[in-house]
């Protein structure tokens, strides 16, 4: 009698918690990074001449896009479903692109810091090159597209081209969650909610509509069986088993997040640090989807402990960040204000009186308030001729400053002052 034996393998394996420490930290720093990039943009009002010129400039969601958006991603991944051999090298070439970039994007704040290599190009009529870039931006473009192009070339490397994917994954999300701006909480819930029924869809249902009995979401994510490229799509974080069983030693199994997992709580992550900063709250906003998010994760991963079978993650990220954020800005009392983005059309407060209106008196002073618009000004009477001899004869050309340094130290003008928006750390 011949029979045969399998070792049993751990219910949980201690790479869930290398995924939950890069998507948690992903969304944080992305939503953080955001925020940021708001306090710059108020408090330099958009300099064309300022340091801040070669900053990307954020997109902002509408309706429309968030439509067009979602019916792009059924269709393509129907199509991903029914030509994975074909179009799976497609997404290979928009991953290196996009990659490269958002590495490039992460990494320039940093190079620009440096205090070498600070040279520029000479004048030249090439494109690109004719705004005469420095050259350690130009040794950045090129490590950052040597990397994009080690880890393309090596990318079935199952030892550690991971590591490569891992990294450039991070650095798509980071650029896409600073450069992507959802101006509304009812922005936030409406991209969150249809994409919430798009992964619970494509996971639980589609399963009845296939012929295999397998969910066209986990078939394209996993890479279908019967493919003949063995490519997998690069559009995810991947780890690999760390459990000392047997079995892989055979092959070398490993544990999937999407970026959709990561992007769509992180744009609500990223609206949130901006609503602390216009409101000027202690980062309370961001803190609680912080923790929404991080806690929606941990009870994915017990879900797919539970049911051995691939979870929409979204189906348990969606209602812990919606739900926090919500109950904080109800505590608050800002749901009205959250929920429209009321707190983005005020810029940078301006004080109630500015230069242009002339000083005004104290209210304590003995000084008569003219009558007069501050745009006008009353008809002059003609001096006495013993006035007009003694009058110094750049009377008629004083200034706001001059009448205000004429004053008494009584009468000394306080302009009211300027509220400035919130910063952050």
């Amino acid at each position: 009698m011949v029979a045969l034996y399998a070792p049993k393998e751990p219910v949980m394996d201690y790479n869930m918690v290398i995924i939950f420490l890069m998507a948690v930290g992903t969304v944080a720093l992305g939503g953080y990074w955001a925020g940021s990039r708001a306090v710059k943009k108020i408090m330099k009002h958009k300099r064309d001449d300022g340091p801040e010129k070669h900053e990307d400039e954020a997109v902002d969601v509408t309706p429309v896009m968030i439509c067009v958006f979602v019916v792009m991603c059924c269709f393509m991944l129907v199509l991903l479903y029914f030509f994975y051999d074909r179009l799976v090298y497609v997404i290979i070439g928009i991953f290196c692109l996009a990659s490269s970039t958002g590495l490039y994007s992460c990494l320039a704040p940093c190079v620009r810091k440096l205090p070498f290599c600070t040279c520029r190009v000479p004048d030249n009529n090439l494109p690109y090159f004719h705004k005469r870039p420095q050259a350690r931006m130009l040794l950045l473009a090129f490590f950052c597209v040597t990397v994009t192009v080690v880890w393309g070339v090596f990318r079935n490397e199952d030892q550690w081209a991971w590591v490569l994917q891992d990294v450039l994954g991070i650095a798509f999300c980071l650029y896409m969650l600073k450069t992507i701006r959802l101006p509304t909480f009812k922005a936030c819930t409406m991209l969150l909610l249809v994409l919430f029924f798009y992964d619970v869809f494509f996971v639980f249902i589609t399963p009845f509509l296939t012929k295999s009995g397998n969910s066209i979401m986990v078939e394209v994510a996993t890479g279908p069986s019967n493919s003949s490229t063995q490519e997998k799509l690069p559009m995810v974080l991947k780890v690999p088993r760390l459990n000392t069983s047997p079995l892989a030693l055979c092959d070398r199994p490993f544990s999937l997040l999407g970026f959709g997992d990561i992007l769509v709580p992180g744009l609500l992550v990223a609206y949130c640090h901006r609503f602390d900063i216009q409101v000027q709250s202690s980062r309370i906003y961001f803190m609680a989807c912080t923790i929404a998010y991080g806690l929606g994760l941990l009870v994915t991963f017990v879900a797919l402990v539970l049911m051995q079978r691939g979870q929409p993650a979204l189906l348990y990220l969606v209602p812990c960040t919606l739900i926090s954020s919500c109950t904080v800005a109800l505590w608050r009392q800002e749901l009205g204000v959250f929920w429209t983005g009321s707190g983005f059309a005020k810029d940078v407060p301006q004080s109630s009186w500015t230069p242009m209106e002339g000083p005004v008196p104290r209210r304590d002073s003995d000084a008569p308030i003219s009558q007069h618009p501050p745009g006008e000004e009353p008809a002059k009477r003609p001096l006495p001729t013993e006035e007009a001899g003694a009058a110094d004869p750049a009377a008629n050309h004083c200034s706001p400053m001059a009448s205000a340094s004429s004053l008494t130290d009584g009468d000394q003008v306080q302009p009211s002052p300027v509220v400035q928006p919130g910063t952050s750390a």
